[in-house]
């Protein structure tokens, strides 16, 4: 007699997130429910992975620093990291302004903007790059300030990385203290499908499908745009800078795809991607350097949403935006994709600061804001995967990309 074959831990997730579509959907005449009854469970799942989250940056990003183990090579796989981020970001914007320009959403129609959505400061760029240094190393902590978390793990990690030897107890307690990380990550992580159910439950619950039709044509573009993004610019990556099979790509990142794409958190579903990154084949100093970094910077997806945003509202308000205004969109969008990273509402505050950027109504925020949890999960998802495309490439740069390794080995 056969043995019964076990589901993997991806489609026992996987199920949970159509279960959860599908429960969402029977609540819609009784939202309450969900709201009130399902998702604190989400709540306090996205919490557990919240309260490791801080530490676990911190740890990874330092020990990351000290495995490159010259300063050199910190400053070049920095430097690759970030123009790739950059680079990435600003493609994925251009494809999203094109695909807005040429499809004409939002001409004629007629939504209402009686919906009043309070703003939140924008923060300045030069307050931004002031403030990525923090005065107080562990107010930045315990606030969970994330570029600032990172930006004292960089310096620690090189700190102990120049003083070699000397500095030998301290890396060792950092390895320990990320050891421990990962395994109480791991714990919690076991709790995923629930967290995925109730997460997604309420959100179907609230907003129905009825909610969409509106803003359908806008929604559409938005999934075309990631879906472009994808085949134009990650695909292409991943075949002929990293040299290996895009679909083998897609399966070996399915898991945090999954899990991106329902928690709507690329800093959430870190621990998925490292461990996608490791049965990749990339080298630990690698991952562990590029992931962190990438959770908090690379907003590629995000990027690609404001300057579609930008457009759709232009559209509906009647005002045409030139060519130096929408160069002026990316400009702002990759900047603001940064600068808003780790804070609370970001898509909001990035919609607004771009809108702001060439003079347009804040009245389009409002109107984008109902269907904008249904677009940030896709737009996660295209965060954490050019995180690991990242990854994969800056690895097989630096000869640290070995496929042939299991996920035991490191």
């Amino acid at each position: 007699m056969k043995e019964k074959k076990k589901l993997g831990f991806s489609a026992i997730v996987l199920i949970a997130l159509a279960l959860g579509i599908v429960v969402g959907i029977a609540l819609q005449g009784a939202p309450d429910i969900a709201t009130n009854w399902i998702k604190p469970f989400g709540t306090l799942y996205l919490n557990a992975i919240k309260m490791v989250i801080v530490p676990l940056v911190f740890c990874s990003i330092a020990v990351g620093a000290c495995e490159l183990g010259d300063i050199r090579k910190f400053g070049r796989i920095g430097g690759k990291t970030l123009a790739y981020f950059l680079i990435s970001t600003s493609l994925a914007i251009c494809i999203g302004l094109l695909l807005a320009n040429v499809t004409k959403i939002g001409v004629g129609m007629n939504l209402s903007t009686d919906v009043i959505v309070e703003m939140q400061e924008t923060p300045d760029l030069v307050d931004t790059l002031i403030n990525i240094v923090p005065s107080n190393p562990f107010a930045a902590l315990s606030e969970g300030n994330t570029l600032q978390v990172i930006f004292i793990a960089l310096i620690f990690g090189a700190g102990i990385t120049i003083l070699g030897e000397k500095a030998q107890p301290v890396e060792h307690v950092l390895r320990s203290a990320n050891d421990l990380m990962l395994t109480i990550t791991n714990v919690i992580m076991k709790f995923t499908p629930i967290g995925v159910f109730a997460l997604i439950c309420p959100v179907l619950a609230t907003n129905g499908l009825d909610v969409l039709l509106p803003l359908l044509s806008f929604v559409l573009v938005c999934y075309a745009g990631f879906l472009l993004a994808v085949l134009l610019i990650y695909f292409p990556t991943i075949r002929f800078m990293v040299r290996e099979n895009p679909i083998k790509f897609l399966k070996q990142i399915w898991e945090p795809m999954v899990f991106s794409f329902s928690t709507c958190s690329s800093s959430a579903t870190l621990p998925y991607s490292l461990k996608a990154a490791k049965n990749m084949g990339v080298s630990r100093p690698i991952r562990s350097f590029v992931l962190p970094l990438g959770a908090t910077v690379n907003m590629a997806g995000s990027a690609m949403y404001q300057g579609i945003t930008a457009i759709f509202v232009s559209h509906l308000f009647g005002i045409h935006l030139t060519l130096v205004q929408q160069l002026t969109i990316v400009l702002t969008a990759v900047l603001a994709s940064i600068g808003t990273a780790g804070v609370a509402g970001a898509s909001i505050i990035m919609i607004s600061v771009v809108l702001t950027s060439v003079g347009m109504p804040l009245e389009g925020v409002a109107i984008v804001a109902g269907v904008d949890k249904l677009i940030d999960m896709p737009r996660t998802s295209i965060n954490v995967m050019g995180d690991i495309a990242t990854a994969a490439w800056v690895a097989r740069t630096e000869g640290e990309l070995d496929p042939t390794k299991t996920a035991g080995e490191d």
